[in-house]
């Protein structure tokens, strides 16, 4: 008889936004007349710039010729690409990445959750708490998390890094020493991040004590202080350190295109193991490849018009981003986030739990947001809302939360 791998059968419920949607779908059911405005997932709203729809309709004609027509993409990616985000990415910031350490793929978070699969299952891993859910999981269903503790919301094997208030959201060094450390920075879901300097502190941390940094980026185009480093391979050191994890998603409006890229080096090597060679070998097994008609977009987000035309989408998220903060703020909350990164992270109502606050606006006001405790035990008590909406939802739903 099949045995199925009863990891899988530990997860708490089901995945945190699978949750918030089938809460909102009831909810439109019962109430079809209720407008409902949407900042809860971090999906974007605008529609692809018009320099990547041209590049795709170029390759698009490509793949109807057969002198230009493409098959299996090369495991690594096409080299365009890979040499558009070296010299964009990583030479325009004085970082050394080398084409051949940038495996394309089709979105972070596919990356996030499968590159646990070189780690040893005994290997303890570190997070910032709250945290995006993926990393969790994905190390849940392979084993590495022990039990899960109903009361705390905690795994007894995961080293739990809280980020509060009173910490100002910035991870402290844990007391127990980690394999390998997760970093979401820009930081999914409290939408605050910390210096260069900072930064090159847990890039010490890990190379003294023989850890890995997983090295989340996807937020990186929402970076507006210049103290705040793009890529983690600014800092010294961080060849021998970290992974870093790179999306098309939020940058380039890709969360229906689907690109990312990781970025593996060469120099990564525990004992005599190499995680570019791993990597690559996983890659090589398991993925055939971006398709050329979505690399062509992707190449074209370094153009000069696609440069332009993107750089004026951020802005576009960040103005709501503003407007959610100051809006928020003026109702009397508790805010922070909303500079280097699309989020606001609010604090709930005094006595009203993560998920108290969600039912209360959906229903009182018919917005919907992110219970911060989706994102585990420190989340408890704050609320996420994302400047991804159109502009004209985004302000509706200040107004309708200030009424409140």
């Amino acid at each position: 008889m099949l045995r199925v791998n009863e990891n899988y059968l530990k997860l708490p419920g089901s995945y945190l936004f699978s949750k918030i949607g089938k809460k909102v779908s009831a909810y439109a059911q019962a109430n079809p007349g209720k407008e409902i405005i949407r900042l809860g997932i971090g999906d974007v709203t605008q529609p692809l710039a018009g320099a990547i729809i041209e590049a795709m309709h170029r390759a698009v004609d490509e793949m109807g010729s057969p002198e230009t027509f493409r098959g299996y993409a090369p495991d690594l990616g096409y080299e365009f690409l890979r040499n558009a985000i070296v010299k964009n990415d990583y030479e325009a910031r004085g970082c050394q990445i080398c084409a051949d350490e940038i495996f394309v793929s089709d979105g972070a978070k596919s990356d996030s959750a499968n590159i646990q699969e070189l780690f040893a299952g005994d290997c303890k891993i570190a997070v910032c708490d709250p945290v995006y859910p993926v990393y969790v999981d994905s190390n849940v269903m392979a084993g590495r998390t022990g039990t899960y503790e109903e009361q705390t919301g905690m795994w007894s094997d995961v080293i739990y890094m809280p980020c509060v208030m009173e910490n100002q959201f910035v991870p402290e060094f844990p007391k127990e020493t980690p394999d390998v450390i997760y970093l979401c920075l820009p930081n999914n879901p409290t939408g605050t991040t910390i210096t260069k300097s900072q930064l090159q502190e847990w890039v010490d941390y890990a190379n003294k004590n023989g850890a890995l940094i997983v090295y989340d980026g996807a937020y990186e185009a929402y970076i507006s202080r210049e103290e705040v480093a793009h890529s983690i391979y600014e800092c010294e050191g961080a060849r021998t350190c970290a992974i870093e994890l790179k999306s098309f998603s939020k940058n380039a409006g890709f969360t229906g295109v689907r690109l990312g890229y990781t970025v593996v080096p060469k120099e990564l090597k525990f004992g005599k193991a190499s995680l570019h060679d791993m990597w690559a070998r996983r890659h090589g097994t398991k993925y055939n490849g971006a398709p050329y008609i979505i690399q062509r977009a992707g190449e074209a987000v370094y153009s000069d018009a696609g440069k332009k035309q993107l750089k004026e989408q951020v802005a576009y998220y960040m103005n709501n981003a503003s407007v959610i903060y100051d809006g928020l703020k003026k109702a009397g909350y508790t805010v922070f986030g909303g500079v280097d990164a699309p989020y606001i992270w609010l604090k709930t109502p005094e006595g009203m739990s993560s998920w108290d606050f969600f039912d209360y606006l959906l229903e009182r006001a018919n917005v919907v947001g992110t219970p911060g405790s989706g994102f585990g035990p420190s989340g408890e008590g704050y609320f996420r809302l994302t400047a991804f909406g159109s502009f004209e939802n985004t302000r509706a739903a200040l107004e309708r939360i200030q009424g409140l």
